[in-house]
């Protein structure tokens, strides 16, 4: 059974920090690329941040371009993204996304950026 299952959300002030993390199980980890996904409330489903399956090379949202830090660690198969000088607009569920021949999802964790 495949498991992707995000932590790391919650409520953070405007210019602060926080790392999500995905734990996966049930896949050959190294095989897939990650990514970071996010859905804001009435709005569609983005890309925030991918990662190759060496971790060789990543992939940014313009809107999170400097801020943000995705990471992977095969050997623990976990992938995570560090998110700094948060911003109100940065509020929103973020997702864990598996992409290789199979596509998987985590259940999301919000992240609410406010004061």
């Amino acid at each position: 059974q495949v498991q992707l299952v995000e932590s790391g959300g919650g409520l953070v002030q405007p210019g602060g920090s926080l790392t999500l993390s995905c734990a996966t199980s049930g896949i050959t980890f190294s095989h897939y690329l990650m990514s970071w996904y996010r859905q804001a409330p009435g709005k569609e489903r983005e890309l925030v941040a991918a990662i190759t399956t060496t971790g060789g090379n990543t992939n940014y949202a313009d809107s999170i371009k400097g801020r943000f830090i995705i990471s992977r660690d095969n050997a623990r198969n976990t992938v995570s993204l560090q998110m700094n000088s948060l911003k109100v607009e940065d509020t929103a569920v973020y997702y864990c996304n598996a992409a290789a021949i199979n596509v998987y999802w985590g259940q999301g964790t919000q992240v609410t950026v406010a004061s």
